[in-house]
């Protein structure tokens, strides 16, 4: 291998780099809210801004971490140009999830929201599946559950905390 200068550093190889991470990224901007289509472009635009000014990777985790620093970026800055605005809160919750995550396996992740979906009642699982599975509004929500919409809105809020909640006390009883 050829001896670089000093302030080069190697080439990422795009290809290996988007196989390892793609669906990281595309799960952490659903993570966001994002629909499935947005998080695609938007996975898509995070591995171009990859190419255009490439990075040294060090660790996976560390190579995890500055991929989604450039899709949240990417995310906040789109969000901006439509004039919706980012919960900071809510920015540090999905932070902090991942990195506790970063060494944990998709599939461990999956049965720790499983195992806490058991928890939650029927209600709220319902109201869950309606929102995040079929896609159904709040007022749909609110009409199948036979509950005013800001009754959706508390009951949902208060279901998604205690998976937050559920999934957090595993990740450290894990640890």
């Amino acid at each position: 291998m050829k001896d670089l200068p000093q302030h080069e550093t190697p080439a990422v190889d795009i290809a290996q780099l988007v196989a390892e991470h793609q669906l990281s990224v595309w799960r952490y901007l659903r993570s966001w809210g994002c629909s499935p289509q947005e998080a695609e472009d938007l996975t898509q635009e995070t591995f171009l801004k990859v190419l255009e000014k490439p990075f040294e990777q060090l660790t996976d985790a560390a190579t995890r971490g500055f991929l989604r620093t450039v899709a949240r970026n990417l995310l906040i800055d789109r969000r901006r140009r439509e004039g919706r605005q980012t919960n900071i809160q809510a920015v540090e919750n999905i932070d902090q999830f991942w990195v506790a995550s970063d060494d944990r396996k998709p599939e461990e992740l999956l049965e720790f929201l499983a195992d806490c979906l058991e928890g939650l009642t029927e209600r709220a699982r319902m109201a869950l599946q309606m929102r995040f599975q079929d896609h159904k509004s709040r007022s749909e929500i609110a009409d199948a559950l036979e509950i005013g919409e800001h009754g959706a809105k508390n009951l949902m809020q208060r279901a998604k905390q205690q998976l937050r909640d559920c999934i957090e006390f595993k990740l450290k009883e894990e640890s």
